[in-house]
């Protein structure tokens, strides 16, 4: 005897722009899965500063408003579409969604969807889907680093920058992690020295222990820094620049770090590239289906370890964000079912 679907299922509905309160629960039509679709029961979807950028700022992948937010999630199949193959009823999946991950189910083309492992934790893999794979992805495919080489890591205690410090340390390269001082101790953890990140210039800081400067400089937060890691990176070197949250809400600051990156970079004779995962998987999806499996290995041998902060339910999306920009969270911040 089978079991129906349910005729609605929960979710947490971004219904405009500004803090968490405006994420509020709904209940919506259950949606039945359509040629070359894959419904999900989600189990786990994480909860990142990409949401909050998305709610208060511009996302140029973002959905009209509104939606249902969820960046990146672990489910099992529910249900599957006329035409897709190669996956069975309780397969456990994930995907890189951008958005609908907030809620009990979401369907997505089958394509977008690859197998997890059996023996892995959900709300570990939810943090290799996105901060694991940017960060192997800049080191392995926009650096090429090698081993022996050098990297600075801003921003080191985030969530990018901790996946960034354990892959560099993984891979053999000697990596400076900039931190506010209360999270020096999480950079040592991760194996790279910390630095000052917040009260004095993160080149300063890498220049006094560092005078050469590094072959690589791994930059998320934007704005001044991106100009600080160009100066911290000797000539030749590589300085990627992956976000702007330390920029948020200033468009003004946005810009000096992308001429910082491309300009400053070039008229000192370093290389630049600005990494995007969510653009290059929407170029092509090959890289990430290539990765994903690589990091999966690299878990279950134990060779990384990713920081879960806290697990909410699922339906606590709201309180979620709440904490993630109170600040201090240590990890990754999971939804579970």
């Amino acid at each position: 005897m089978t079991t129906a679907s349910p005729s609605t299922f929960f979710a947490t509905m971004m219904t405009g722009r500004g803090g968490p309160e405006v994420l509020k629960p709904v209940e919506l039509p259950m949606v039945e899965p359509g040629p070359g679709e894959i419904r999900v029961r989600v189990r786990a979807t994480g909860v990142g500063y990409t949401d909050v950028i998305m709610r208060r700022g511009y996302y140029p992948y973002a959905p009209k408003i509104p939606f249902v937010q969820g960046y990146e999630t672990v489910g099992e199949v529910d249900a599957m579409g006329p035409g897709v193959t190669g996956f069975a009823k309780g397969d456990r999946m994930c995907a890189l969604l951008v958005h609908d991950g907030y809620g009990e189910y979401v369907v997505r083309g089958a394509e977008h969807w690859v197998k997890v492992p059996d023996g892995l934790d959900d709300a570990e893999v939810v943090a290799l889907i996105l901060n694991y794979v940017t960060a192997y992805q800049m080191i392995h495919r926009t650096a090429k680093l090698a081993p022996g080489q050098t990297a600075l890591v801003t921003g080191a205690s985030g969530g990018v920058g901790q996946a960034l410090l354990e892959l560099l340390r993984d891979h053999g390269v000697r990596a400076v992690g900039s931190a506010r001082k209360d999270k020096h101790h999480v950079v040592r953890e991760l194996g790279a020295l910390p630095i000052e990140g917040r009260a004095a210039p993160v080149d300063q800081g890498l220049l006094e222990v560092m005078p050469e400067g590094v072959d690589a400089a791994f930059d998320g937060l934007g704005g001044a820094f991106v100009g600080q890691c160009v100066r911290a990176t000797k000539r030749g070197g590589i300085v990627v620049s992956y976000g702007f949250t330390g920029a948020m809400g200033s468009n003004l600051a946005t810009l000096r770090g992308m001429l910082a990156l491309y300009v400053g970079s070039f008229l000192r004779g370093r290389r630049s590239s600005f990494y995007g995962i969510t653009m290059i998987y929407r170029k092509d999806r090959t890289s990430f289906r290539e990765d994903l499996p690589k990091l999966f290995s690299l878990l279950a041998e134990g060779r990384i370890r990713p920081r879960i902060a806290r697990r909410y339910p699922l339906r606590e999306a709201r309180a979620a964000n709440e904490e993630l920009e109170r600040g201090n969270v240590d990890g990754k911040i999971v939804l579970v079912r």
